[in-house]
């Protein structure tokens, strides 16, 4: 069986939030999405669970983190060119997400852009040339 991740993330508008992640090639699996939480497959083997923050509370005896206060995780997400990364953050931002939260690295082999969603929580998008890099 293939391993999966199922990354679960607190969000206050689930529309808000299917732009934002069909703006980075999610595809909605109506099958496991309601009223309380949007499934978004990414690939074969991650999908983003969307769930409503009180129906996220429902899951953790924990207080939830504001996301646009404090960091908690980022998600970094591979491209397959550096234009692909480009048109990726452009998607985002244009469904809601804000771009650039921190400066485009360009190291060569790699290089990355930054968009975080409406809820506030971060992505990074890369894309690594492999031939470019000198182990």
């Amino acid at each position: 069986m293939t391993k999966m991740i199922f990354v679960n993330l607190p969000v206050t508008d689930l529309a808000a939030s299917e732009r934002f992640y069909a703006a980075l090639d999610c595809e909605k699996n109506a099958q496991f999405s309601d009223d309380n939480a949007l499934s978004m497959v990414w690939s074969d083997s991650i999908t983003f669970m969307l769930l409503k923050r009180d129906y996220f509370a429902t899951f953790t005896s924990r207080p939830i983190a504001d996301p646009k206060a404090a960091v908690g995780v980022m998600l970094a997400l591979s491209a397959d060119s550096r234009e692909a990364v480009d048109a990726l953050i452009e998607a985002a931002a244009a469904a809601g997400g804000k771009p650039d939260t921190r400066e485009p690295q360009d190291l060569g082999f790699m290089y990355q852009r930054t968009v975080e969603d409406p809820d506030g929580h971060t992505f990074e998008i890369a894309y690594m040339d492999m031939s470019k890099v000198d182990w």
